[in-house]
């Protein structure tokens, strides 16, 4: 699987985005960087179908992949034609096009193609069906986490599609093996910066939809837990595991651990100080791959000189990652809710489907598309992946995310208070359960 071996122009499958930004700072899949634009402007039908069934709306970022999974559907089902309709690649303009269209009733989309963040939202409005009934095509089939992503109070009212995670970029040259631990990261890290004059460490730091997952991949590797099983109410903190992630950024920051401008830091800023060979360590998504071995258009200092890992933990055991990825929903005004239901099926679970993401950069959800894997980072990425934590799909994730923003980024700065940054960042976890 080449997943990992080619870049896309200058795709900086960022998340944070990968993340663009939702409404004023939030992101899209986990696999795109604020404003990346691919071929098409979005708000456009691919033309693809000579006579439509159905109609599926999805980002116009990684449109050819969509056109070929369309194409491959179209083929196999010469009677049930879909039409992709591309909204625009930013997530705040998908969101407000499939929003007016269900506000409006006008029912142009039969399909919908969600940010992993958004299926509590759409589902407390009513605007997608349930699909608990297909629970059984996707269980044991797709990544846990893309499953989690996909259902709110324990209920499916999505299918998996596409997916994302992250990965420790190290030097080779400068690090013999890679971390376990934040602490053996930090450690080693100084130690290497302060004898090569360079950054122990870059990220992403700014106040963003990037900062609200680097935080809460230090939440979760301390055994923190946001919600409880059920969905029900806030379990931010409970135990120390806030305390202990917003700690070591504040430690981070202050000690220098964290590269100058680190807060103001998003996903290409930190892959251009680490292909110029500028830091020791670097969280960062698949997308830089490629990029740092020189395949791209700009020269790699590091080119020979890195390799990826999994992210460590506080505790030294597994790994973790914010999980990113679109899922497909059936919405509840489509007049062809059986065949929009078949092709999320399909889509989630057919391995010509999944394996067109695969071999064009985008993370599939079939737990099958990593086995067997010819690229050592794909079937890490696997590994990741079956490890990773979905961002939590309640209604009012928005604003949950803008929450932890507003408090967390000014607190680890040394701009606020930890305790009262917690406290409302709690209270901001209580009220996304209720529909915005």
């Amino acid at each position: 699987m080449p997943v990992l071996s080619r870049p896309k122009g200058y795709a900086v499958r960022a998340c944070a985005a990968g993340l663009a930004a939702l409404g004023l700072t939030l992101a899209t899949a986990c696999g795109q960087p604020p404003g990346e634009e691919t071929s098409g402007e979005g708000g456009e039908p691919a033309g693809i179908a000579d006579d439509p069934q159905f109609v599926w709306a999805v980002t116009g970022a990684d449109r050819a992949i969509h056109e070929e999974v369309a194409r491959l559907w179209n083929e196999n089902n010469p009677d049930k034609q879909v039409e992709v309709f591309f909204l625009a690649p930013t997530a705040d303009e998908q969101r407000q096009a499939m929003f007016q269209d269900l506000q409006n009733q006008a029912g142009e989309f039969d399909v919908l193609g969600l940010d992993v963040i958004w299926t509590g939202e759409f589902a407390e409005f009513g605007y997608v069906e349930s699909l608990e009934d297909l629970r059984g095509e996707v269980e044991g089939v797709s990544l846990e986490g893309s499953l989690d992503s996909a259902q709110w109070q324990q209920e499916l009212y999505a299918l998996p599609y596409s997916s994302n995670g992250a990965f420790l970029y190290y030097r080779t040259d400068l690090v013999e093996e890679p971390p376990s631990t934040w602490d053996e990261l930090y450690e080693t890290g100084m130690a290497a910066a302060e004898e090569e004059g360079i950054s122990a460490y870059v990220g992403q730091g700014d106040q963003y939809e990037g900062f609200v997952v680097n935080y809460l991949e230090l939440f979760w590797s301390a055994d923190g837990q946001l919600f409880d099983d059920a969905q029900e109410q806030s379990t931010f903190l409970e135990g120390d595991a806030a305390t202990t992630a917003l700690d070591f950024m504040t430690e981070a920051y202050d000690s220098g651990f964290y590269a100058d401008g680190f807060d103001s830091m998003v996903e290409d800023d930190a892959r251009a100080l680490f292909q110029a060979g500028e830091a020791v360590y670097m969280r960062n998504w698949p997308y830089a791959v490629p990029l740092l071995a020189g395949e791209g258009d700009e020269e790699s200092a590091v080119a020979d000189e890195f390799a990826v890992a999994p992210m460590p933990t506080f505790g030294g055991e597994g790994t973790t990652s914010a999980l990113g990825g679109l899922n497909n929903a059936v919405s509840t005004l489509s007049e062809n809710k059986e065949l929009a239901r078949e092709f999320v099926a399909w889509a989630a679970t057919d391995p010509g489907a999944q394996d067109i993401l695969a071999q064009h950069s985008l993370p599939p959800t079939m737990l099958s598309a990593y086995e067997n894997a010819e690229d050592p980072n794909f079937e890490m990425l696997g590994e990741i992946l079956s490890q990773a934590h979905a961002r939590p799909p309640v209604p009012g994730y928005n604003s949950l995310s803008l929450a932890i923003q507003d408090n967390l980024h000014p607190a680890f700065r040394g701009q606020g208070e930890a305790g009262p940054a917690l406290e409302a960042v709690d209270q901001a976890a209580d009220d996304a359960l209720e529909q915005e």
